[in-house]
């Protein structure tokens, strides 16, 4: 890689010491990544194909990882390095832009080996003693990372063999574990899994992943607001009436009712997707942008979210589930006709909630946030709105109300910001027009562009945490939503009503109502 694309990606060159030699501005290839081995438990499922891979595969393509770099696959499948690599090689090249020369070279650091069972401790002896010999074939200097692409029953098993093997210890390298969503499936579950992760590996070791923090656009929210004077000043409860965070999918659950049925929308979205976006549209500006002063800052909103309550909880929550519909021109079954769900299933796919952060800059602003399944299409974007004119100088000339002037940060699939404002319409005395400045995200760019898992993993192996969720933040999640769950799964009469919507429309019309009772529309409801 030029040094011209290790600017793009990681700024100005800096001086960076590699063992006693200090260098400037070297390139990629050399600096990037660390020398390491990466191991991924479930090798042959679903996410090793569909994203760990191919992640890997354009990291390697584009020189973002060392030449000392391995990656070491492992599962219950019997499989050999070449059907391994076949697989693998089959998976890349249905994700699009397959280069045969770029794979050859990176199909030489993959291998496999067949785990038969992940509780016997034998098997992690046999993953270690290969895992010394590629160390010393590839000079990884004895750092490994390991990925728990498995089911979330298996993490504290794993990672408990893990340390009775000695792959957890840093005496020679870094060990570092990284593990996917759910982070247990409530705050009981969640600590118990902490603390068996204690046992063998520090909090600095465990990278908690939430490939959304790894979006480009969800990045920018800090880079548009801490770099730009005209946003910070009026980002606060003075100017902002409230805001909306939309997660919306148009696909249902493909065919994983068994996950989908123990974790439903609070777990799936709101446990750590939603929630970490809001506590980056909320928080306060660090003092310097390193990774640590930011978590401390997602940390605090977090802690300042407005309890819920079984008193308020009906007027703050509305959960539902996707009946039979259409979604794109094509016929889309109910929740309970899918393959593995049963047919009196209570599971939420749908959540609208109503949120306050009580401190000095948003007390009593709302935030409205929502997800679900079977949307008309799939988007997510963040509305921020700000307050209607303090007063109407036009009312004699201009008739009818003046919206509101609101600031639209899109995440995908179609990336832009826009800022709509009002401006007179050409040729009348006074009369004046919603207009919108329209930016796309990736306008005028041609340099490189990582997707969500290259970037995560990226910064795995070079260390830097920022978009990885901390215990402290993890366990105030899961404290804000313990109470909704906990009434969801018992059904009781102080529940929030299961209420149904048509698959291929924006939630229950009772969503709508949560926000028309404060006198305010959904984006894209007849909002803004």
């Amino acid at each position: 890689m030029t040094d011209e694309k290790h600017r793009e990606y990681h700024g100005p060159a800096a001086t960076i010491t590699v063992g006693n030699v200090e260098t400037t501005g070297q390139p990629c290839e050399e600096f990037c990544s660390e020398p390491c081995g990466m191991v991924i438990f479930g090798a042959s499922g679903d996410l090793a194909k569909r994203k760990l891979i191919p992640s890997l595969y354009r990291l390697s393509k584009n020189g973002l990882v060392s030449k000392n770099f391995f990656v070491l696959g492992t599962s219950r499948a019997k499989m050999d390095d070449e059907s391994f690599r076949s697989a693998m090689e089959k998976a890349v090249r249905e994700d699009g832009g397959f280069d045969a020369a770029a794979w050859a070279e990176f199909s030489k650091r993959i291998f496999y080996t067949t785990a038969d069972d992940l509780a016997d401790g034998a098997s992690y002896d046999r993953l270690k003693a290969i895992l010394e010999g590629k160390n010393m074939e590839f000079g990884t200097l004895g750092n490994r990372m390991f990925y728990l692409a498995t089911p979330p029953s298996a993490y504290a098993e794993i990672a408990d063999k893990l340390g009775m093997a000695g792959m957890s210890d840093e005496s020679n390298g870094w060990s570092r574990l990284v593990i996917e969503k759910p982070f247990g499936r409530d705050l009981k579950s969640a600590l118990e899994l902490n603390e068996t992760l204690y046992k063998n590996f520090k909090e600095e070791q465990i990278y908690r992943i939430d490939h959304y923090l790894g979006k480009d656009t969800v990045q920018n929210i800090l880079m548009l607001r801490f770099a730009n004077t005209i946003f910070e000043p009026i980002w606060n409860r003075r100017y902002i009436d409230h805001v909306q965070i939309t997660v919306a999918e148009s696909i249902g659950i493909e065919k994983r009712a068994g996950y989908y049925e123990e974790a439903g929308i609070l777990r799936d979205m709101f446990q750590n997707h939603i929630l970490q976006i809001l506590a980056l549209v909320a928080m306060e500006p660090p003092a310097v942008y390193e990774s640590e002063l930011v978590r401390d800052e997602r940390v605090k909103v977090l802690r300042a979210l407005r309890p819920l309550s079984m008193d308020t909880m009906r007027g703050s929550l509305v959960v539902g589930q996707y009946t039979a519909g259409e979604v794109d021109g094509k016929p889309a079954v109910g929740y309970r006709d899918e393959e593995g769900v049963p047919k009196d299933s209570v599971t939420p796919t749908f959540a609208a909630m109503k949120v306050f952060i009580d401190n000095w800059r948003w007390q009593d602003v709302p935030f409205y946030i929502r997800s679900g399944k079977r949307f008309p299409k799939k988007h997510s974007e963040i509305l921020i709105q700000f307050k209607p004119l303090p007063h109407r100088m036009f009312k004699d000339t201009v008739y009818g109300e003046i919206g509101p002037n609101a600031l639209i940060l899109m995440i995908q699939p179609d990336e832009r910001v826009q800022l709509k404002f009002h401006t007179k319409n050409p040729g009348s005395r006074v009369n004046l027009r919603d207009v919108i400045m329209d930016f796309s995200y990736k306008q005028g760019y041609a340099g490189l562009l990582l997707d969500a898992y290259e970037r995560v993993i990226l910064d795995c192996m070079l260390g830097d945490k920022m978009l990885f969720v901390r215990e402290d933040g993890m366990r105030l999640c899961w404290s804000f939503l313990t109470e909704a769950l906990e009434l969801i799964g018992e059904q009781g009469p102080s529940s929030p009503e299961l209420l149904f919507y048509g698959a291929g429309s924006p939630g229950p019309i009772e969503s709508d109502f949560l926000i028309q009772l404060d006198g305010r529309l959904w984006r894209n409801n007849g909002g803004i």
